[in-house]
């Protein structure tokens, strides 16, 4: 072992089963959660009936893989007609909406069963019980509500109704931490259990549990750790052809968490984003390789427009809203594409260092059902301590609707409550007298070096093992104190990227990179002295590999 690399494994108490972990170390770990009996049960009923189910899902890259997570299981449990349905981010918002209900009755199915939503739709799953169709709900956000009565089933593991007991099992297993098709994927594990599904199959949906656990920035904890673990490997052989063609058209080099993050999540986001994120569903449940190739060149395109979109807004916001970017939460409105609204707010918590709401103006039928009115639908994203599920429940007087998570949410509000909301948000931040929020956001080394020595491919791979980083697990950062300058450039388009090589007192030297650098790196000439925080990146060259570094932060010496 490096001496870098123990460094990393001591400061982190990294332990061997963290290190290799063994795959489900509790075998019946499933049974931990809330009603999962209840929904096995009604499952093999409806596998043994014959009955149509209908798996409703969310339109982000959990929802999507989550869907595919369930349909899977359900065939593979026996289910003879299984369809789907996805909300449509611009006329249905996050979550089970009445075009459920609808398309529920249309297609005669006898049983929804939910992924990614579900635990705070209530009214929704009464219209369809009324209807004589049952719900099983697999979440796994916050329940902001009484959990939904008149579901058959309520498989989440943030459910606060449940004993002491059973939540302190919960926590320790690290199942509040799973995302949407982590849930998905405990279903299909009592399944195996039950004896409906062939044991050691269910291994093949670990591609899609990885990329959802990734994308929705879930905490890598005990069993995600196990799940991101193995889902690695199996993503790395997946059988999926369009998962195949989608890291090819996203030039993706090997399945990393950056490849999952920076890649794939992006363009199987941009259906939802920008059309129907059916298109994302289509292409991870199809078998052709030539729709594959077909759907994943369309998603490309679509990814493409939507870095134009959100590029576009992000300079609107900085020359036009100067008084929203003062105050100590951010609240902006304008007519934006609503696709990239939740991207745009992340952007401003980066480039201000402030939680953020983005409000789109879009059209929805008026609340007393009489013709359409305008609306502001809103994405929010937070960091530290300001928890923006509770910020809602506290300004839900100026609200319309909203739900979500700690770090991000939704909002709907009317345009006349647009100020009101933003008075009560920044009033609700200033009455919590959070102090040095900053500190969350700063890039902080796990190690620091002021010599080169050391950095090398033998790190690299065992850096390797690490991998998937997440959240809880993040890419080891660090700091190479005191180096010289030897060159800096400005690189590609309008020399907006700083190449820099940089050398230790032993002439040893590195190359290190910074896309989109600020002005003052760019400023950067040879023999200053420097302090660069890094991400070690691996460049292959005719055969040679050589550690590079990824700046995330520069100083200069004074």
């Amino acid at each position: 072992m490096s001496q870098f690399f123990e460094e990393i494994v001591a400061k982190r108490g990294l332990s061997d089963e963290f290190l290799h972990p063994k795959y489900l170390s509790d075998e019946k770990i499933f049974a931990k959660m809330p009603d999962i009996e209840k929904a096995i049960s009604r499952i093999l009923k409806a596998v043994s009936s014959g009955e149509k189910i209908m798996v409703y899902g969310d339109y982000d890259v959990d929802g999507v893989t989550a869907t595919t997570v369930m349909v899977d299981t359900l065939k593979q449990a026996g289910a003879k007609e299984v369809v789907t349905m996805l909300p449509d981010r611009f006329i249905d918002g996050y979550g089970m909406s009445e075009r459920c209900v609808e398309r529920a009755k249309k297609e005669e199915v006898t049983l929804v069963v939910t992924v990614d939503c579900g635990s705070n739709n209530s009214s929704v799953i009464s219209e369809l019980f009324k209807a004589g169709i049952e719900t099983i709900v697999t979440d796994h956000h916050e329940v902001n509500e009484k959990i939904p009565s008149e579901a058959v089933a309520v498989v989440n593991p943030k459910r606060t109704d449940v004993s002491k007991k059973a939540q302190k099992e919960i926590n320790e297993a690290g199942l509040n931490d799973l995302a949407g098709v982590g849930v998905a994927f405990m279903v299909a594990l009592a399944l195996v259990e039950a004896g409906k599904i062939d044991a050691g199959q269910e291994k093949w949906l670990l591609d899609l549990v990885l990329i959802g656990t990734l994308c929705d920035s879930m905490k890598i904890s005990k069993i995600n750790r196990e799940l991101t673990f193995y889902g690695k490997k199996v993503l790395e052989k997946t059988r999926r052809p369009g998962l195949k063609e989608l890291m090819k058209v996203a030039k993706c080099s090997g399945v990393t968490a950056d490849a999952i993050s920076f890649q794939i999540g992006p363009r199987l986001n941009a259906g939802g984003r920008m059309e129907s994120a059916e298109i994302s569903l289509k292409l991870l449940m199809t078998e052709s390789k030539a729709e594959a190739v077909k759907l994943a060149r369309e998603l490309d395109k679509l990814n493409t427009e939507r870095r134009g979109e959100q590029m576009a807004a992000i300079d609107e916001i900085a020359k036009n809203c100067e008084v929203e970017l003062q105050k100590p939460v951010i609240v902006v409105s304008g007519e934006w594409h609503e696709g990239v609204i939740g991207i745009i707010a992340g952007r401003l918590v980066e480039k201000y260092h402030k939680p953020a709401f983005v409000l789109s103006k879009s059209t929805a039928r008026d609340v007393n059902g009489d013709g359409f009115t305008d609306i502001y639908k809103g994405s929010g994203r937070s960091f530290g301590d300001f928890n923006l599920a509770e910020a809602i429940r506290v300004c839900k007087k100026s609200l319309v609707g909203g739900g979500g998570h700690a770090m991000a949410c939704g909002v709907k509000i009317l345009p006349e409550k647009v100020l009101e909301f933003s008075e009560e948000v920044n009033k609700y931040y200033d009455s919590l007298r959070l102090k040095n929020q900053g500190r969350f956001l700063e890039t902080s080394p796990e190690i620091k070096a002021d010599s080169l020595m050391g950095f090398t491919e033998e790190l690299l791979e065992e850096m390797a093992i690490l991998e998937p980083f997440g959240e809880g697990n993040e890419e080891p950062i660090f700091e190479l104190s005191r180096m010289e300058v030897f060159e800096a450039r400005g690189v590609g388009k309008d020399g907006a990227h700083l190449r820099m090589i940089v050398k230790d007192e032993m002439n040893r030297r590195m190359t290190l990179v910074a896309f989109s650098a600020p002005e003052e790196w760019l400023k950067t000439e040879a023999g200053e002295e420097v302090s660069a925080v890094v991400q070690l990146v691996k460049n292959e060259w005719n055969g040679n590999v050589y550690v590079e570094g990824r700046i995330l932060g520069l100083k200069k010496s004074v």
